[in-house]
């Protein structure tokens, strides 16, 4: 029997008693997060991260001290040969559970740890919103510096002062963040899921377009603007057309950079994505800050051409820009240049948006080249032949109408000539008569011009100057009265 518990003793010693994990291989660890990866890919400089890791740096502009004179987050390739190699390894060694990818979340919580240990970067922690007023700490989450320089032409509160609860901000901020890190991934799946849920928040959520639309997105949606895939680049433009809606945007907006690739897909974009940077310049040139700034960078010639041969919506939201650009000399002047006044002229007499285009002509009237192409393109005969036939498809394009001939009359006698020729009298007597208030003050002051007497005007050859199409300056403002 004494034996026999030896023997049972002497099994146990020799018994394992104690099973210890193995520890991972070090390159299967993630040098930010530390911890085992699940999702790890490769960057430009050859290195291996959990993809999250990788994006929370890329938003917060933060570079691992350890890999700081190397390292490079341009472009991020999935590593699924290293990923098959882990997971192969868990269930080997009994590693178990297999690790799962780190949220987003505690990726950016981990780095701004690392952040707060670095000396070469500022801490930003999630809470900064919530007492900084910085114009770009309004985003949430981080921030590309900490200014304190107040929101200009800000009209409505920032999300991040609204009311809401701390709960409800933090989910705000995880949602806007890991919207940023996709749009800047690299990886056109990430983008295509980044834009498409910025243009549904954006689109529903009005304070989400204030504190959305900062330097660093609007710099991530200039390049995903031109994406050669038709999702991301339709999406990305529909989600700048929302945040364009906000005043407090507009000028922040094109001083961005970001109107010269909505040029570009004007030009030759997909055709929903056209759509849309018609829209864009149409909402971004309603600021008058905007308004030369857009002339200038280029807007004008594909804005005319959407005009010919854009779709429905495009030519709408295309007459409209043109309408309120128009509102400025300078584009005025080059619209003349660009020969706009026979396009305008040949989609009045085609009845084809008739009341937009009069809009244009009512502006290019009021500026001297654009009186002298009008004269010279037939405008006179044109809007007067539209006023007897009375087809308006409402009062105020009758208005437009009258305040282009307006605009006209204050070329002298040319006009008066050439509205004497096309039987301009009676048809503004009428006007004066039956029209509306308005129709009948500017039918009023035509008259007025028409009946006022010129000093040379017994000595005007009429038919040489009707069919003048050379005049100096000095004659011009001698003869027509100054613009």
């Amino acid at each position: 029997m004494g034996s026999s518990k030896n023997r049972w003793r002497f099994t146990l010693l020799r018994s394992p008693t104690n099973h210890r994990k193995p520890s991972p291989p070090p390159e299967f660890i993630c040098p930010i997060s530390g911890e085992l990866m699940a999702d790890p890919v490769i960057v430009s400089s050859g290195q291996t991260f959990e993809r999250n890791c990788v994006l929370a740096c890329i938003s917060l502009s933060f570079k691992p001290t350890t890999f700081l004179a190397t390292v490079d987050f341009t472009t991020i390739i999935p590593n699924l040969a290293l990923k098959s190699a882990i997971v192969n390894w868990c269930r080997t060694n009994s590693f178990l559970p297999i690790p799962q990818p780190i949220d987003i979340r505690s990726a950016l919580k981990i780095v701004q740890a690392l952040m707060k240990d670095s000396p070469d970067f500022p801490l930003i922690r999630l809470s900064s919103c919530l007492s900084s007023t910085s114009e770009d700490s309004v985003v949430a989450a981080a921030a590309d510096s900490c200014s304190t320089t107040p929101l200009p032409l800000l009209t409505t509160r920032p999300f991040c002062y609204s009311s809401s609860s701390s709960s409800e901000i933090d989910n705000s901020i995880e949602e806007d963040e890991e919207i940023f890190c996709k749009l800047r991934s690299g990886l056109t799946s990430n983008q295509e899921e980044a834009v498409d849920s910025l243009r549904k928040i954006t689109r529903m959520k009005q304070e989400s377009r204030i504190h959305l639309c900062t330097p660093r997105l609007l710099s991530a949606l200039r390049h995903l603007i031109v994406s050669k895939y038709s999702s991301v680049q339709v999406n990305s433009v529909a989600a700048l057309v929302n945040l364009s809606l906000e005043n407090a945007n507009k000028v922040k907006i094109v001083r961005s950079g970001i109107v010269p690739p909505l040029i570009d897909v004007l030009r030759g974009g997909f055709p929903e994505a056209q759509d849309h940077a018609a829209g864009a310049l149409f909402s971004l040139a309603l600021d008058d800050q905007n308004k030369t700034a857009i002339g200038v960078l280029g807007a004008l010639p594909p804005l005319l051409h959407a005009l010919r041969s854009g779709s429905d919506r495009s030519r709408h939201d295309s007459a409209l820009a043109l309408y309120h650009l128009s509102l400025v000399q300078s584009n005025r002047s080059k619209l003349v240049k660009l020969g706009s006044v026979q396009l305008f002229l040949n989609m009045v007499k085609s009845g084809h948006m008739t009341d937009r285009v009069m809009l244009v002509l009512g502006n290019l009237a009021t500026s001297i080249e654009g009186r002298a192409a009008m004269l010279d393109g037939g405008a006179v005969e044109c809007l007067l032949r539209l006023l007897s036939h009375a087809e308006f498809d409402s009062e105020s394009t009758r208005e437009c109408c009258l305040g282009a001939l307006y605009g006209l009359s204050q070329g002298g006698l040319r006009f008066k000539g050439l509205a004497k020729e096309a039987g301009a009298e009676e048809l503004l007597i009428k006007e004066e008569e039956t029209g509306t208030d308005r129709c009948k003050e500017k039918a009023k002051k035509i008259l007025e011009v028409m009946r006022q007497k010129y000093e040379e005007e017994e000595t005007v050859d009429w038919e040489a100057l009707l069919n003048s199409d050379e005049l100096t300056r000095s004659r011009y403002e001698l003869v027509y009265g100054k613009g």
